[in-house]
């Protein structure tokens, strides 16, 4: 295949994302969102709130990221953070790494290698960028949820402990200044 035609079909491929349901609603509770929807959503988000990141980012490597991260689901499924099958990390990475194997081998070798890094990258969260990028993907749920009567939260049983190991620690540690501006609503929402 040339060049073209393997990058185009990692692209075709790629439009299977806008078909995985995920677990959190639109913010008006009329439906769930699709990971084409959400990787969109969090890419904008990185763009408009990366002056709150902890340190530093290259904005333009974070929005690769977040475009990119989700492309898994795919071939993997998306696995809400509140249900009780995502417990089960171990099976879900090993499924996660045959499917960006697969989707990533999809494109032209140099290029197939350079978003395999950014989507490892991204999974380990130890660059400021891949931190940050992490953050802002656990963000945007949570101002779903809040939008939504918490929709999702409901659905899942989540507690306010929940929220805090499964979800604030990650978003502290990338983006303090964002949870902080969120703890009062969410505090409200629990406290409801």
């Amino acid at each position: 295949m040339s060049r073209i035609d393997q990058q185009l079909s990692f692209l075709i491929e790629a439009d299977k994302l806008k078909s995985v349901e995920r677990g959190t609603t639109l913010h008006d509770n009329s439906r769930r969102e699709n990971s084409g929807e959400h990787s969109w959503h969090i890419a904008l988000y990185a763009l408009v709130m990366a002056e709150h990141a902890a340190r530093p980012v290259n904005v333009n490597r974070v929005i690769k990221m977040l475009l990119l991260h989700d492309l898994v689901e795919i071939d993997a499924g998306d696995m809400p953070i509140h249900s009780a099958a995502a417990q089960d990390t171990a099976t879900q990475n090993a499924i996660e790494q045959v499917a960006a194997d697969r989707i990533f081998g999809l494109l032209p070798p140099e290029q197939a290698a350079s978003f395999r890094e950014l989507w490892d990258e991204f999974e380990a969260a130890e660059t400021d960028d891949a931190i940050f990028a992490k953050s802002i993907d656990r963000v945007q749920p949570v101002i779903s949820n809040l939008e939504a009567g918490g929709a999702s939260w409901i659905e899942y049983e989540v507690t306010r402990a929940q929220l805090e190991t499964r979800v604030a620690q990650k978003v502290k540690r990338g983006a303090p200044a964002i949870w902080d501006a969120l703890k009062t609503r969410i505090d409200a929402w629990f406290d409801a």
